[in-house]
């Protein structure tokens, strides 16, 4: 099956943060020093800028032709960097690929980072959705997350988002964290959903390997079940405030699903400058697919950005892995075409995976769409080690009974925050 080339978007990472929270095992690192005269954080704007649009006139060769169609300015704390610095790199990315003129320029944001009257200054520099990491409106849980913001913060800048005309936002907003019950968890949906956002995001808390939590983890953390039903009862107020599930942990309202991270979930294409930045592209001429990434530590990233890029074809035999942990993801699940056309590959590499997982009740198919079934979604890792490659006895010792995740988070969620994620 001949590849095509898919859509393409830009990621963008920023590397900093005002303090690095104890679950994070992003590419982020904590601001050195006190804020400058003006009370504002001091990052290496300019120097970084500077590398970022070498990095990007570098790749630019690899996406000739095609126009971006979403950026993503994550992080990290993109929104620690000024408008102008932002409008830089926007204008730096219409000349090297070109927007599409509906472009989704998503920058993320944190309460506690954003000056009131700057997001009317970021949509003059071109940005037109925001991603507001609220996390939760508790007070105390905030504070064992490490979140420098408050519950009132979150929602000064939601006023401030909707005063900039910028009411296509997402929250960010976690569950099963510590001390939390299901009434709690419910009371932050009210909560986010009193800002009438367009877009909100709901993930769990995870322990990840390599971070503060993983090493002395919180007390209070809710079980496995009290987690589900934490899940189940936030699902169906969201579903009852109009907002439709179409991905694990996304909910948007009609038309505003985030195009950004669909192009990632339908195995799209993306270009990854910044430091840790990862990107995927489609080499169609010579039918292979490439995978970069970028040095991670900012200082070497900005001495050498592009003499630094890493650029490794993926072999066939990991494609059926890579594009079912983006594509199972998806609630309406995709068609046996989307897979034949993004991998190269026949559909036979996946087919008897498929169908085993089908008699487990763990995938259906719904007329020529796959997609897992609730209880499959539920152990999704589980779901998608079946298509890693290996030895056919160690395949079938993977598909005997479910047991704890061997995936983690990071590699479950979007690829684009494998750039820190």
């Amino acid at each position: 099956m001949p590849l095509s080339s898919p859509p393409l978007a830009l990621y963008v990472h920023f590397p900093w943060c005002v303090r690095k929270c104890p679950y994070c095992d992003f590419n982020s690192y904590a601001i050195r020093g006190r804020e400058d005269a003006r009370g504002e954080w001091q990052v290496p704007e300019s120097a970084y800028v500077d590398a970022l649009l070498r990095d990007l006139e570098a790749q630019a060769p690899q996406g000739r032709g095609r126009t971006l169609g979403s950026v993503f300015l994550g992080g990290g704390t993109p929104s620690l960097f000024s408008p102008e610095a932002i409008a830089r790199v926007l204008q730096a990315s219409q000349r090297a690929f070109g927007l599409a003129e509906d472009v989704e320029v998503t920058l993320e944001a944190n309460p506690g980072t954003i000056e009131r009257g700057r997001f009317a200054e970021y949509r003059s520099a071109g940005v037109n959705r925001v991603s507001l990491g609220a996390q939760s409106f508790d007070a105390q849980i905030l504070a064992v997350l490490g979140r420098i913001h408050s519950p009132e913060e979150t929602c000064r800048a939601a006023e401030e988002l909707h005063a900039a005309g910028l009411q296509n936002f997402n929250l960010d907003l976690m569950y099963a964290l510590p001390g939390q019950d299901v009434r709690a968890a419910v009371a932050d949906i009210e909560c986010g959903l009193a800002l009438a956002p367009a877009h909100l995001s709901h993930y769990q808390l995870t322990l990840e390997p390599g971070t503060v939590f993983a090493a002395r983890p919180p007390s209070g953390l809710p079980s496995e079940d009290e987690a589900a039903e934490m899940l189940a009862c936030c699902a169906e107020r969201l579903a009852a405030a109009g907002f439709a599930q179409y991905e694990t942990s996304a909910h948007a309202r009609p038309g505003r699903a985030a195009r950004h991270n669909c192009n990632y979930w339908t195995f799209g294409d993306y270009v990854g400058i910044g430091a840790g930045a990862h990107g995927k592209l489609t080499d169609a001429a010579h039918a292979r697919i490439l995978r970069t990434v970028q040095t991670r530590e900012p200082r070497r990233y900005m001495a050498a950005p592009v003499e630094s890029l890493v650029s490794k074809p993926v072999e066939a035999c990991d494609l059926p892995f890579e594009f079912m942990l983006n594509a199972l993801r998806l609630t309406g699940g995709f068609e046996r075409e989307l897979f034949e056309s993004r991998t190269g590959l026949k559909w036979a590499a996946v087919a008897p995976i498929l169908e085993r997982l089908e008699t487990r009740g763990l995938v259906f198919r719904d007329g020529v769409r796959w997609a897992a079934t609730a209880f499959g979604a539920r152990f999704l890792n589980d779901v998608l080690v079946s298509f890693l490659p290996a030895e056919p006895e160690r395949a079938l010792e993977r598909e005997r009974g479910l047991k704890a995740s061997t995936v983690t988070r990071a590699l479950a969620t979007d690829p684009g925050a494998l750039s820190t994620d």
